[in-house]
């Protein structure tokens, strides 16, 4: 799961800076996926050691479900409103965000409840 989260954290950090360079530098919002990316990254790599891959695996968890959230929190909002949704680069570097997030968040949750299960 260690070596998971650190793939997903520099995922994370290549989605942001793609989207950062990939549309002219207009705003810095775009290297929002790198800002979760590189403390993902961080407790991957903590993660590596025995003795503290529990919390850094449910940091690392709790990072990419604010991730999924915040990725998602612009276009439920739009939805909810009745706007459109026009595919753009912001939409999808939010969308791909969130996906990645939400996979990973899933494999970390089963994780946790395999590691449960081979303890009792």
């Amino acid at each position: 799961m260690a070596q998971l989260s650190a793939a997903l954290g520099i995922l994370l950090i290549a989605l942001g800076l793609v989207s950062y360079f990939g549309t002219g530098r207009e705003s810095v919002t775009a290297l929002i996926p790198a800002f979760f990316g590189l403390p993902i990254l961080i407790a991957g790599l903590v993660g590596l050691q025995e003795s503290f891959r529990k919390h850094a695996m449910h940091l690392a968890t709790l990072l990419a479900l604010l991730g999924l959230i915040g990725a998602l929190e612009r276009p439920v909002r739009k939805l909810a409103t009745g706007a459109e949704l026009a595919w753009s680069a912001p939409l999808i570097s939010q969308l791909t965000m969130a996906a990645l997030c939400f996979g990973f968040v899933i494999l970390a949750v089963k994780s946790f409840v395999d590691a449960r299960r081979r303890r009792q």
